[in-house]
């Protein structure tokens, strides 16, 4: 239904396909907004409330605690198992695919591309069960890389340690590459790469991201190049060409935080015309072939450019033999690697 050029959801729209609709919302809120509305909140028990005291407590028990992210986290099979995360994934949809089977008796690099708004390819298939990543690959446990900061944060600490989160440190992924049976889930283009997000292209940062090859040769740890594809449809974003000051301001803010202060054009809980829930619009997350690395505890630079140039090739190939399968436009679609 059209009203003053806003497209209307149906009244009548099922009751499940609400639910979706709503955990889309949510999580775009919760991974959002959620820092620093629990940051705000904290400040105002401390501050306004009798409650101050719990509260002082807690954060000195983030405090006592904080190291636990370094340390292989806290996750909890329980939390990765909500039913929300399949109302979440049956929205898009989303799925999760293998090309290969990988030996739970060894250590991967899950390489994720491409980042998009808020990685929601890689956040569904690693860090939580809704797309049976347990099943597809037994006795495998992911850990999805995310930003340090965020285990300091109340609350937010608790739902990152839960799904399995772990901070994009080098310590904090050497002690999960250590561990038989491990794979890091890292979204090697960062927030950098979400401000190249635009429905229908791919752009991806890569030619100057070499940390990641450089600690798999430390741990002899296999490169796995994943492609998310559809990642990219599910937001457009306020036009931000270089040079201009609202990309200048999206950079400095990076650059101080961490996080890209991306302005995503979406939909809306009722309407399908704005907002900043994702459009639905289907992700398939393929995981490709592992490439071997030999164990190199001090890599030259060499050694890391030729891995680096392998993987690279490895990517390509992935989305060029994969693209077919689930882009609407696979002819005129092609991988920009900057």
């Amino acid at each position: 239904m059209d009203l003053f050029g806003i497209k209307f959801a149906p009244f009548n729209t099922p009751l499940d396909r609400r639910l979706q609709t709503l955990a889309a919302c949510a999580w775009f809120v919760t991974l959002g907004f959620g820092p620093t509305l629990c940051i705000l909140f904290m400040a105002y028990v401390v501050l306004l409330t009798r409650y101050s005291f719990m509260a002082i407590l807690y954060i000195m028990w983030i405090w006592y605690d904080r190291d636990i992210s370094n340390k292989g986290g806290r996750r909890s099979d329980w939390a990765r198992r909500w039913i929300w995360w399949e109302y979440f994934r049956d929205y898009f949809p989303l799925r999760l695919e293998k090309t290969v089977d990988l030996d739970p008796t060894n250590t991967y690099m899950l390489c994720v591309f491409p980042h998009g708004v808020l990685s929601t390819g890689a956040f569904t298939s690693f860090a939580t069960e809704a797309n049976k990543f347990s099943k597809l690959f037994p006795g495998l446990r992911p850990y999805l890389v995310t930003l340090s900061g965020h285990f300091i944060i109340p609350f937010i600490r608790e739902l990152s340690l839960a799904l399995g989160g772990c901070p994009s440190s080098v310590e904090g992924m050497s002690y999960v590459l250590s561990r038989p049976g491990n794979a890091v889930a890292l979204v090697v283009g960062g927030a950098s790469e979400s401000l190249e997000c635009r429905p229908g292209t791919y752009r991806i940062i890569l030619k100057r991201r070499k940390g990641f090859v450089k600690l798999a040769l430390m741990h002899g740890t296999p490169l796995v190049p994943v492609f998310s594809f559809g990642e990219t449809d599910l937001y457009d974003q306020v036009h931000n060409p270089e040079g201009s000051w609202l990309r200048w301001a999206q950079e400095f803010c990076r650059r101080i935080t961490g996080i890209a202060p991306v302005v995503p054009l979406g939909r809306g809980l009722f309407q399908y015309s704005f907002g900043i829930v994702p459009r639905r619009c289907p992700v398939t997350t393929v995981v490709g072939t592992p490439i071997a690395v030999e164990k190199v505890p001090e890599p030259t630079e060499q050694q890391i450019s030729e891995l680096h140039q392998k993987f690279t090739e490895e990517l390509k190939a992935l989305f060029e033999t994969k693209k077919h399968m689930y882009l609407t436009n696979p002819e005129t679609t092609h991988l920009m690697i900057d």
